[in-house]
C-alpha cells in the first residue's frame, strides 16, 4: 500500500507539525454577485464553505483567534494562513495585497493557502501571488469538482473546463503549488465519470488534490433536489470504494491533501456518516490497508 499524503509532505517541507488556520478574507464570488451567475454552486453553503473560518475584518486578529483554538496542541508547530471562504482572489490586486500581506508578513505564518476559482486569476493577481510565493510558499486551491460539463451545469459551477486548464497553466508557469478540489458522488455521475475526473486532475499538472463526498447542507441550494429525491448521496462504503478507485488512478507524485470532508454538523442533512470524521478516516485507512490500495496502480490501464 502507498498513499502520497500531505502530512508527509508538510514534515518534509516544514520539518515540524503544521496547522492550517482558517480565516475569512471578506470576499464574495462571481457566481453569487451576478458576474457569471447567482446563487453560487448548488452544494456551497451561505458562508462559502468557510464555516470553520475565524471572523473579523482584521486578518491578524483572525489569525490570533484561530491560533487560540489549537494553542494546547500547537506549541512547537508552524501555521498556514488558510483563506477559505468564497473566492479569495476575487477582488482588485490592491485589496488582495493588503489582506495577503497581513498574513504573509507575520513570522508565525509559514505559508499561505488560498482557495479560489479558476476564473478569478487575472494577470495582475497571478503576479501578486508570484511575488508572495518568492517570500513564503503559496498554495492555491481550485474548486473544479468535476470535468464533465453536464454535471458542471447541474451544480451551477459557472465556468468551463478550459478555464481550469488555463489557470493551472498560468500557475505552473509561476511555480505556484496548486491543489484541485474534487467531489465524489455528484448528481448523475457514473463510476467511470468519477474516475475520468480523477485521471484528468492527475494529468493536469497540479501538485495536489482534495477529495470528499457530496454532502447536503441546510443552506445549500442542492437540498431542494435532495428532498425531492432528485439527488442521492453515497453510503460510506460506496464512498470509500470509489475513493480508493480514484487513488489508484492518480499518479504517485500527486499529493493527497484530503480523503474526506468536514461538513459543519449543525448544517448537515446528509449523509450523516460524514459528520463523524474520525470514524470515516479510520474506515478509509482500514479499507486502503486491507485491500492494499496503491496510488497509481491502475494509472497505466486508463492512459490514452
Amino acid at each position: 500500500m502507498y498513499i502520497n499524503r500531505i502530512s508527509d509532505e508538510y514534515k518534509r517541507v516544514f520539518s515540524c507539525k503544521v496547522y492550517k488556520l482558517a480565516i475569512d478574507g471578506g470576499f464574495s464570488c462571481p457566481n453569487r454577485d451576478g458576474t457569471c451567475g447567482v446563487g453560487g454552486c448548488t452544494f456551497c453553503s451561505s458562508q462559502g464553505s468557510g464555516e470553520f473560518a475565524a471572523r473579523g475584518t482584521d486578518i491578524s486578529e483572525q489569525i490570533e483567534k484561530a491560533k487560540m483554538l489549537v494553542a494546547q496542541k500547537a506549541k512547537s508547530a508552524k501555521f498556514i494562513a488558510y483563506f477559505q471562504s468564497f473566492s479569495n482572489t476575487y477582488a482588485p490586486k490592491e485589496i488582495l495585497k493588503v489582506k495577503f500581506e497581513q498574513a504573509s508578513k507575520r513570522s508565525d505564518i509559514a505559508a499561505l493557502c488560498i482557495a479560489t476559482r479558476p476564473d478569478c486569476l487575472p494577470e495582475d493577481t497571478l503576479e501578486l501571488l508570484s511575488d508572495i510565493n518568492r517570500d513564503k510558499p503559496v498554495y492555491i486551491e481550485l474548486g473544479l469538482q468535476t470535468i464533465h460539463e453536464a454535471t458542471a451545469r447541474a451544480i451551477n459551477r459557472g465556468y468551463p473546463i478550459d478555464a481550469y486548464d488555463r489557470a493551472v497553466d498560468e500557475l505552473k508557469k509561476r511555480n505556484i503549488y496548486t491543489v484541485t478540489h474534487m467531489i465524489i458522488g455528484l448528481p448523475g455521475e457514473t463510476e467511470e465519470m468519477i474516475y475520468e475526473t480523477a485521471r484528468y486532475i492527475g494529468e493536469s499538472g497540479v501538485q495536489g488534490i482534495k477529495l470528499h463526498s457530496l454532502y447536503i447542507l441546510s443552506d445549500a441550494a442542492i437540498k431542494e433536489d435532495y428532498y425531492e429525491g432528485k439527488v442521492k448521496v453515497l453510503s460510506m462504503d460506496e464512498y470509500i470504494r470509489l475513493l480508493a478507485g480514484c487513488i489508484e488512478r492518480l499518479p504517485e507524485s500527486l499529493v493527497i491533501h484530503r480523503l474526506t470532508g468536514d461538513p459543519p454538523k449543525a448544517k448537515l442533512i446528509a449523509p450523516r456518516w460524514s459528520a463523524d470524521k474520525k470514524r470515516v478516516l479510520n474506515s478509509i485507512n482500514r479499507y486502503l490497508s486491507d485491500n492494499d490500495v496503491t496510488q497509481g496502480s491502475r494509472l497505466q490501464i486508463f492512459q490514452i
